[in-house]
This record gives structure tokens, C-alpha cells and sequence, in this order.
């Protein structure tokens, strides 16, 4: 199918994050597009601003006669009626990736790809591309505050995405160049094991050209892994770039010193010192995901001053460590507070790693404060496989409210039902004395905002965690 033919377009799961930017694509591209969810959300209120009709709710009824392609999400069920309707109306139907990847094919591709860090990353590597005047198109998983939206379309050649490698939906795309952040096991609804979930990344590094360029992290153990089987067995001649804190890498970050409000870090290209970089977010992790953008700018031959100003410039995206504002309870005593609030933060962390990455950044970036953590686990079969994991994710958090796991409909087994965050906070306050007496469950999101304004104090630092509806407490804490 060639998109530049199509017209009419209708969009089913039209509010998530990914669907919603490939609809403000072929918006722009003169399309006449619409599309429905299932409630009503910022991209969706984005979406109505843009002139697009959106239905609220799914029903056959908004497929009109004259759709000539529906793009659906992949969380849409088999049964779904729209989707019924249109296959009944031999409407050509098509899911978000493969609709990505129609695009994504004809450009000079750069995937971002990884278990952790794809937005953080893409961004970067997006705004610095930006920076650099090359204007590239680039797709990210959340809002880029620049762009104000998770889409910013470009007149050049590049185009940056984030390749999500649930249901190894990153297979439909061919890039030029991949940026591969680190291989961890993760969507376990689908992936048997980490001997599965890598085997779909050395599937997509294969689609690499010849000439292709593989940007790693050269300290993942897993990733070394499919560098391996590259260079041995397929006998490619994919140029490879390394990133990361060994030595052994090509870019090199080294002399790391985390403070309030700021990461000061080192950099060296294959033993050439390029000086100090500084970045206005906190984490180890972010330094990774820095060494990764700025190998790309590198290999781009963009000049080293402009690639340390645009990360020096980077303040974080839509619930990636974004910091909302600060709280104060008005029930709480004024005498109490003294004016202060307790500051309020939300991200995205569902994954164990990327929990406890997440508070251990906060302790670094607000030394001496109390880390108050609140998490919503998300789906109950990540929950149970990494459930150990799971277990030591809290150890640096002063506090901890642990909201029930959000289901996630389509994707949840009744097996997997026997899980509870009410178990997760049981076993925690058992293996870990330290948090025995500040573990706390709650029910539902009613209860833990509950919680948190009987438990928040004067200069907290409220880290609001997970991938559900979880961020919405967050966004009621600071109502603008």
C-alpha cells in the first residue's frame, strides 16, 4: 500500500502514544483523518485541536463507508468491532508498526531500541539532530516540551524513532542506523525468556543495510551477545560503535560526579578527550542514554561544542523524571509546612531496574531529602515473572506506597490474578527490616492519595511511579 495514495484514514486506539503521533503525521500530510478510543486523554484533547474527530467509545458505527485505510493499535482485541466492520467492508486494516514502518522505510531510518531509556534517548538524539540544523522528522513515546507534542515533522532526510519490541512490532522497520541502549528481559506476557526477548533484537539488528551503523552499549552483557553472532555467523559488514563506562568503548564516559540539580561527566572518542559534559538530569542511566546520543552525533560528524550544548539543554520529556511542582496538602497544618511543599515528580518506571534506577537517581539529584516513592506496578504477569526482582527495587526509598497492579485489558491471564501489590509489600516489609514500619498498600488510586497526604511532609521529594493511570495522581498533586 502506498500511504501517499490513501485519503480517508480512521484510527482505532487513536489516544495512545504511538498511534496518536503517526495520526498528526498523515494529518499534516493533508489527510483527512479520524479516529476513536476508549476515553478521553491529553492526546486525544491534542488530537480534537488538530481537527480530527474523535470518538469516544468504539462501535461500527465510526467506520464510514468512505475509510480508505483503518490503522489500529496493538492493543486492540481480535473482536473488536471497528475492526470487524472494517475487514466486513474489505477495508485494508493495518496496526500501528506496520503503518510506522511504511513511513520510517523510505527515510534515512534511525531506530532507538532497547529495554530501557528508548524516549529519553530518542529525544536527545532528536533535539540535537535539531540543534544541528539537519531537521529530522522524530516519533517519541512521550511530549517533547520543544516540539509540545510526541511528533515533530522535519524537512530532511533522517527520521528518529522509538522501536518498541513488544510482539517484535520493531521488525517492520529497516533503519540505516539502530541505537541499541541495553537488553533486558521485559514483556513477559509475550517473551518465554531473555533467550527470546534477544533473539528479536539480533533479528532487527539484522535488517541493518550492509553500509548500516549499530550504535551499543558496550557494558550490556546481553547486547555483547548479539555483537557476537553478528560478526561471527551472519559475517556482516555492519559498522559497530560502542558506548558506555569500560574503557573498552569507542565514546567513553568516565568521572561521573552526580549533585543537586545536575550531572557533571567526562567524555573520550577512541581516547581523544572531548571535555566535560553536563546534563540537568539525574541518573547513571541518563548518562547512558547521553553516550548514546552523543555517539550518533559523532558518527553524524556534528561538531562536539553543539552536541555538549544540546544535552546541556535537554530538561527531560512527559513523565521521564518530570518534575511537576510542588504539594501541599491543605489539610495539613500551614504552621507545619512553613510555606514549603513537598516536590512532586512522575515517571514512567514499571520495570524493576528502572524503579530502582529512578529512586537512587532522586537520592543523587536531592541529597538529604526524604524520597517518598509511590508505585503502581503494571500488568500482574511482569508483576509475578519479576516478582523477585521486584522485591529489592525499593531499598534506597525512605517510603514506599505501593498501589494496586493496573491491569492491563487483553494482555492478562486469570492465572496471573494471584498476584496482589498487597503481596509485594507483605515480602518487602519481611526481607527488608529497614522499610519494615514505611511500606504501605493501597487499593486503589482513591486510597493511596489518601495515603500520601497523611504520610507527606515539608520538603519531600514524591516520586510517582509506573506505566498506568498511576500519573494521574500526580497531575491532580499540581493542578495548574
Amino acid at each position: 500500500m502506498d500511504l501517499d495514495k490513501v485519503k480517508k484514514i480512521h484510527f482505532i486506539g487513536i489516544g495512545g502514544i504511538g498511534l496518536s503521533a503517526i495520526a498528526k503525521l498523515m494529518k499534516k500530510k493533508g489527510k483527512d483523518v479520524s479516529g476513536s478510543d476508549l476515553a478521553r486523554s491529553l492526546m486525544t484533547e491534542k488530537l480534537e485541536k488538530m481537527g480530527i474527530k474523535i470518538s469516544i467509545g468504539q462501535s461500527e458505527q465510526n467506520i464510514a463507508s468512505d475509510v480508505d485505510l483503518v490503522i489500529y493499535t496493538m492493543a486492540a482485541a481480535k473482536d473488536n468491532p471497528e475492526l470487524k466492520k472494517a475487514r466486513a467492508m474489505n477495508i485494508e486494516a493495518i496496526s500501528y508498526p506496520e503503518s510506522l514502518g511504511m513511513v520510517f522505510n523510505k527515510k534515512f531510518g534511525i531506530a532507538v531500541c532497547g529495554t530501557h531509556g528508548k524516549s529519553t534517548t530518542t529525544a536527545m538524539a532528536g533535539l540535537l539532530l535539531d540543534d544541528a540544523g539537519i531537521d529530522p522528522t522524530v516519533l517519541v513515546g512521550s511530549i517533547v516540551p520543544r516540539f509540545d507534542s510526541n511528533l515533530r515533522v522535519g524537512s530532511g532526510k533522517h527520521m528518529i524513532i522509538e522501536a518498541c519490541e513488544y510482539e517484535r512490532a520493531f521488525l517492520n522497520y529497516y533503519p540505516e542506523m539502530i541505537i541499541l541502549n541495553n537488553i533486558e528481559l521485559d514483556h513477559t506476557d509475550y517473551y518465554k525468556d531473555i533467550d527470546d526477548f534477544r533473539s528479536a533484537f539480533e533479528v532487527f539488528v539484522g535488517h541493518l543495510p550492509e553500509d548500516g551503523v549499530l550504535i551499543a552499549n558496550g557494558d550490556d552483557i546481553e547486547i555483547s551477545k548479539i555483537k557476537y553472532q553478528i560478526s561471527k555467523i551472519r559475517n556482516r559488514n555492519i559498522k559497530i560503535l560502542n558506548f558506555g563506562l569500560d574503557k573498552s568503548n569507542d565514546v567513553m564516559g568516565y568521572d561521573i560526579v552526580p549533585g543537586e540539580g545536575k550531572t557533571e561527566f567526562k567524555v573520550s572518542f577512541r581516547g581523544k578527550d572531548l571535555g566535560e559534559f553536563v546534563l540537568k538530569i539525574p541518573g547513571s542511566f541518563n548518562v547512558y542514554n547521553a553516550l548514546a546520543a552523543a555517539t550518533l552525533g559523532l558518527e553524524l560528524n556534528i561538531p562536539v561544542d553543539i552536541i555538549k550544548r544540546s544535552l546541556s539543554d535537554y530538561s527531560g520529556i512527559w513523565r521521564r523524571f518530570e518534575i511537576k511542582g510542588n504539594y501541599h496538602p491543605a489539610s495539613a497544618p500551614e504552621e507545619l509546612w512553613q510555606g514549603k511543599g513537598a516536590l512532586v515528580i512522575s515517571d514512567y518506571a514499571h520495570h524493576p531496574t528502572a524503579v530502582n534506577s529512578t529512586i537512587k537517581a532522586a537520592r543523587e539529584f536531592y541529597p538529604g531529602r526524604r524520597i517518598f516513592a509511590v508505585f503502581q506496578p503494571h500488568q500482574h504477569n511482569r508483576t509475578k515473572r519479576l516478582y523477585n526482582d521486584f522485591l529489592n527495587s525499593f531499598n534506597s526509598a525512605d517510603l514506599v506506597i505501593l498501589s494496586e497492579i493496573f491491569d492491563v485489558a487483553g494482555r492478562e491471564e486469570k492465572g496471573d490474578q494471584n498476584v496482589s501489590s498487597l503481596n509485594l509489600a507483605n515480602d518487602i516489609r519481611d526481607q527488608n527490616k529497614d522499610l519494615e514500619d514505611r511500606v504501605f498498600y493501597a487499593k486503589d488510586l482513591s486510597e493511596t492519595r489518601k495515603l500520601i497526604d497523611e504520610k507527606i511532609r515539608p520538603d519531600d521529594i514524591l516520586l510517582v511511579m509506573g506505566a498506568g493511570d498511576i500519573y494521574k495522581i500526580a497531575d491532580d498533586l499540581i493542578k495548574k
